[in-house]
């Protein structure tokens, strides 16, 4: 029997393997007590049963116990046998308990969309997977789906997953999508029909911008997703670099607005012509300005290797914000677009580095690429910079 327990920011989880019986009950229960005071604060504590092979009466006492005193517990892959006990006893019914994940394969499939948080891959003709990268928790997985459907609820046309599968050691989601392709394998396989591709990715941000998230839902603050996110990457950057993305961020508007907050052109396939989303990790809600700024981070100040990550040439990507710009600020004069273009620029400072925050393994050279870049477009561009957010309360929504 071996225990151990993750705690990240209040998202425990708590692994047991082995067998789980009277004669390691002590043992198992003092260990669980001192893991979880010595985890800090918990909100929610989550218990990782697939290498569980045997549980007895006394095993099940110890996980209500855990249950009782966590308001917001679960038991995750429970195996067959294992859940067949759960079931019985009526834990099933007394709390959230998800049978083994499935094991899915991905040698051999093709590579349609490669981000900070995982790979995308065409599983047949008829289906995708997201694999997260290694390390992601299963609530993060969770997150996302749930973050899909609360934005599907509210008019957001995204893909919801299926299923939830293990690939390796990571964990993937299923989504049936035929006949898609990323928007970025479109553009860069038909570039005479940039134009359509603009307006239709156009309308697609429009189309979120125009939706009000009522207060008391799962959807978050992008803002302060965002300041978390910043502070997070305090370990790269010096705290007058950190302090100035602060200043720029604390300078945009708050608002009510449906936020993709990745809408890149990787993250949106293309289904008879329409467009769909299916990464829904990061929705938020607030003012259009960070969405949009993201997306310039992405389509036009990118920092890494462009194809690879985007899936199209540079300057099919420069085309195609440019014909975006013009139908998403439609009936706006070129002084206006142009205006808000630069306001976007100073936004897209932010996540040009924010970015970092997704992970804590990113090599050494792709951390000095990124505090050299952060001389060059933030500090020494400090002071423009700051007049640019000074303007930012002129965009009204």
């Amino acid at each position: 029997m071996d225990i151990t327990l993750d705690n990240n920011q209040g998202q425990a989880i708590l692994t047991i393997t082995g067998r789980l019986d009277t004669s390691v009950i002590q043992q198992a229960t003092e260990t669980c007590e001192r893991l979880l005071a010595e985890a800090g604060p918990i909100s929610n504590l989550a218990c990782q049963v697939a290498g569980l092979t045997y549980i007895s009466s006394s095993g099940l006492r110890l996980l209500l116990q855990l249950a009782k005193k966590y308001k917001d517990f679960c038991i995750l892959e429970a195996q067959p046998d294992v859940y067949q006990v759960f079931d019985v006893t009526g834990f099933t019914k007394m709390m959230k308990v998800e049978k083994a994940l499935r094991t899915l394969c991905v040698d051999g499939c093709d590579v349609i969309g490669r981000g900070g948080v995982g790979v995308v891959y065409r599983l047949d003709d008829d289906t995708i997977i997201k694999v997260f990268r290694e390390g992601s928790t299963i609530q993060e997985v969770q997150k996302e789906i749930s973050m899909s459907k609360e934005a599907f609820v509210l008019g957001m046309p995204t893909a919801i997953s299926f299923d939830v599968v293990r690939v390796g050691n990571s964990y993937g989601l299923v989504y049936e999508l035929l006949r898609a392709d990323t928007l970025s394998s479109c553009i860069k396989r038909e570039p005479e029909r940039m134009d359509e591709f603009a307006r239709k990715f156009a309308m697609l941000f429009r189309q979120l911008h125009d939706i009000h998230v009522p207060h008391g839902g799962q959807i978050p603050d992008a803002l302060k997703q965002e300041e978390i996110a910043i502070r997070h990457i305090s370990r790269y950057f010096d705290t007058p670099s950190i302090d100035l993305l602060l200043q720029i961020l604390h300078a945009i508007p708050q608002g009510d607005r449906l936020l993709h907050c990745d809408l890149q052109t990787k993250n949106a396939m293309v289904q008879d012509g329409e467009l769909m989303l299916i990464d829904m990790g990061e929705v938020g809600y607030g003012h259009p300005m960070l969405d949009l700024g993201h997306a310039y981070s992405a389509l036009v100040s990118l920092l890494g290797d462009y194809e690879t990550i985007i899936g199209m040439p540079y300057e099919y990507g420069q085309q195609l914000w440019q014909k975006f710009m013009h139908y998403y600020f439609e009936g706006e004069s070129e002084e206006m677009i142009a205006h808000r273009e630069e306001q976007l620029n100073a936004v897209s400072c932010i996540r040009n580095f924010s970015w970092l925050s997704l992970s804590d393994s990113f090599p050494e050279s792709i951390i000095w690429e990124c505090q050299q870049a952060f001389g060059e477009r933030v500090t020494k561009r400090k002071d423009h910079l700051l007049r640019v957010c000074s303007t930012f309360n002129d965009w009204k929504i």
